[in-house]
């Protein structure tokens, strides 16, 4: 889940999700349908015992960096979203290969390393970042981190986002994978929108602000961890904000090029 003032309530949210014949399946916010086959590397993070059967146990999304690595939040392995310390929970999978969650398909691999940034700054969201290696290689296609001065970061580009999460901003989750259009913004935008909340504090140096002048369209709880691309390349990861696609109040990613270090550290390739 994105963190943010709710993020607390995120975890109980999933868990008290409505059926699977009742959710919404319209989009992370105001988006619609992915393809898989076009977008191969976004992955979820399950978990039956802490969520339930219903959407495979999803409650954060990931990344598929490599045949064998996956990046995803620091904040989707803290105790506020698992209610457990990360260790504590047993059956922690990856799904990989799989858009629809109440369906099967693909393949649910277990990690066998995970690093959490212990410099993550749960007050500032600073350094939201973990990396996983799985059990074994998977053939799906992993996608490029754009480096440091890549071009995808410039602002006015145009972005997309992914995710399994709530759909409305009310509890709705979505069954299939989804995403929606968002514009990279100016670090000025998010550091007038974020200069100190209870929400966080935006860092232009590791994170990246993204949405819409007017709102509508963004992330949401579940779908933290959860790519955003630029021309095929990932610029970042769902992070926090406060709420979810209202105007004003823009998405906040972890930025992807400072997850290179953690990635060639504790990365399997």
């Amino acid at each position: 889940m994105r963190r943010s003032a709710r993020a607390a309530c995120g975890a109980l949210a999933l868990v008290l999700a409505l059926p699977a014949s009742a959710v919404a399946d319209e989009s992370v916010i105001g988006g619609k349908p992915a393809q898989l086959s076009q977008s191969p590397w976004a992955v979820a993070l399950a978990s039956h015992d802490r969520f339930g059967a219903q959407r495979s146990g999803q409650f954060c999304g990931g990344v598929l960096v490599g045949h064998s690595t996956v990046v995803t939040a620091a904040h989707c392995l803290s105790k506020e979203v698992l209610g457990v310390p990360w260790q504590q929970v047993k059956d922690l999978r990856i799904v990989v290969g799989r858009d629809n969650l109440t369906g099967g398909g693909g393949q649910e691999l277990k990690p066998a390393k995970i690093w959490v940034n212990p410099r993550y700054d749960r007050w500032t969201n600073e350094g939201d970042m973990a990396v996983l290696t799985l059990e074994r290689p998977v053939p799906n296609r992993p996608i490029p981190i754009a480096g440091l001065r890549d071009a995808a970061y410039r602002p006015g580009g145009r972005a997309t986002v992914y995710g399994w999460g709530d759909t409305t901003g009310a509890g709705r989750y979505a069954t299939r994978l989804r995403s929606a259009h968002v514009n990279v913004l100016r670090d000025a935008i998010c550091t007038r929108a974020y200069p100190g909340t209870a929400d966080g504090t935006y860092r232009s140096r590791s994170m990246l602000c993204a949405g819409e002048p007017d709102g509508g369209r963004d992330a949401c709880q579940g779908d933290s961890g959860g790519p955003l691309v630029v021309r095929g390349r990932l610029v970042g990861l769902v992070s926090w904000g406060t709420g979810c696609g209202q105007a004003g109040n823009p998405g906040v990613y972890t930025r992807a090029s400072a997850l290179l270090p953690a990635v060639a550290a504790h990365g399997a390739g």
